[in-house]
């Protein structure tokens, strides 16, 4: 049994930096809650450095084989600090000198710590106890602005949250029965030959709860409105870094299944419905947090594909790193010029951005056309990819739905970019844009880019080998 507390030490930088994040804010005045911020920010970068340095590690699990030790759990380390470090850059407008601002940043340090060991572990009881890690700080983030409706949005996550959480841990009950184990690599010899049907419903289980932290069908009734109702951080949090530790762990638990249950035809099938549901909900919104709300439901369904096909080929893995880091900048690149024009709530309150804010304005095109899966952005190589994975595995009809999807999606983003580019109407001026959110969303923007272009060199990068 490999015990070695160094092997988690970004997951302690985040757990350090949560205390100390909290009791920095609880001793220090109103005034000098930025203390906690940059407390937040050092746990974030330290734990992004020691991911990037554990990469040249060998691969291997460790703590009795429930962490894995792997390229797939370097990735995931990666684009979660930096995608909490973006959200945190793109709130510290609205944060700075509010009541509960170190709280924030101390939820956000321990959502991020229950996605990263969401990711990485190969156990199932360690997966719901990282289920219930994630989950919990996701509650307080959404009810934080203490209006009525977020506490609306709040109570429906925390209700939903519940009964999935229930439905995961049932699932895990009876894998562990079938199987006689919850380590994944005992999973793989104890579930050859267990009766099909009991299988599915264990398996179903599992996913049920992985589907509700993704945002994807069946769970995902909670996302448009936490996402709208929820302070701009907690927004572009929430539909952001949950999504990268519940997809890797689907894809780490399908790939030691037997092939007796036909999972990927499910999965596939879940796929098609998210990304349908998300593209046809997202035709209607007025909203622009509304919208993307809907869009991380729709784009679920894309990252669920090479997850569909896990194992059928070494594409898949790559393939979904990719899309998941090239979606995490999009969305946030989005919220982030969300977050500097606050009062531009509507579609119609976009109008004359471009005229205002030249540089938010390309912001916004950048991301919301890497969103749809333009070339040169991050997202289209990440579609490309997962197309790619998806077709070799024999999912051609999935492929099809994907693209029709893709090219439907392209109505309601152009929806948002067409009045930013417009006119604006006399006496509907919005202010200056808030600086930090701003600065957040031309480098967001400019990492969508940098990391399409770079595409070639880090994709051969993430094809390594699943540690178990």
């Amino acid at each position: 049994m490999h015990k070695e507390p160094l092997a988690l030490l970004p997951e302690i930088c985040l757990l350090a930096g949560a205390v100390a994040t909290l009791l920095a804010g609880s001793f220090l005045p109103r005034e000098r809650q930025w203390v906690a911020r940059l407390v937040a920010t050092a746990a974030l970068v330290a734990a992004g450095v020691t991911a990037a340095l554990a990469l040249a590690d060998p691969v291997r699990t460790v703590y009795g084989g429930t962490f894995a030790v792997d390229t797939a759990t370097g990735a995931v380390r990666l684009v979660v600090a930096a995608s909490t470090l973006l959200v945190i850059g793109l709130g510290v407008d609205e944060l700075a000198g509010t009541r509960r601002e170190s709280e924030t940043y101390a939820l956000l340090l321990l959502g991020a710590l229950g996605a990263s060991v969401m990711g990485s572990t190969t156990d199932l009881l360690v997966l719901a106890i990282a289920f219930l890690l994630g989950s919990i700080p996701l509650y307080g983030l959404v009810g934080m602005l203490r209006s009525p409706g977020a506490a609306e949005a709040a109570l429906k996550t925390y209700l939903l949250g519940a009964f999935f959480g229930i439905v995961l841990l049932l699932g895990a009950t009876v894998l562990y029965g079938l199987g006689g184990a919850t380590a994944y690599t005992a999973l793989a010899g104890g579930l050859g030959g267990v009766p099909v049907s009991a299988l599915a419903v264990g398996l179903l289980g599992v996913l049920g709860g992985l589907m509700f932290k993704a945002g994807g069908v069946p769970g995902h009734f909670w996302v448009p409105d936490a996402t709208q109702a929820a302070g701009t951080p907690a927004a572009a949090f929430l539909t952001t870094v949950p999504k990268i530790g519940a997809l890797v762990a689907a894809y780490r638990l399908l790939t030691v299944l037997p092939p007796t249950a036909d999972w990927t035809l499910l999965v596939a099938v879940l796929a098609a419905a998210t990304m349908t549901l998300g593209n046809l909900a997202a035709f209607a919104q007025s909203d622009v947090r509304r919208l993307l709300g809907w869009s991380t439901v729709s784009q679920v369904g894309y990252l669920l594909m090479p997850v569909a096909v896990a194992g059928r080929g070494d594409e898949a893995l790559p393939a979904l790193l990719f899309y998941l880091a090239g979606y995490a900048v999009s969305n946030l690149a989005a919220f982030a010029v969300v977050a500097a024009v606050p009062g531009r709530r509507s579609l119609e309150d976009q109008r004359g951005l471009a005229a205002g804010s030249p540089w938010l304005a390309g912001a916004l095109v950048i991301s919301l056309l890497s969103l749809v899966g333009t070339p040169p952005t991050a997202v289209f190589v990440g579609k490309l990819s997962v197309f790619t994975a998806a077709w070799d595995g024999g999912l051609a009809w999935l492929v099809v739905v994907a693209a029709a999807n893709t090219v439907a999606s392209l109505f309601y983003y152009l929806r948002w970019i067409a009045p930013a580019f417009g006119r604006p109407e006399e006496g509907t001026g919005q202010g200056r844009p808030r600086r930090y959110a701003a600065v957040a969303a031309v480098l967001a923007a400019a990492c969508v880019l940098g990391l399409g272009l770079a595409a070639g060199t880090v994709l051969p990068l993430l094809d390594g080998p699943l540690a178990g």
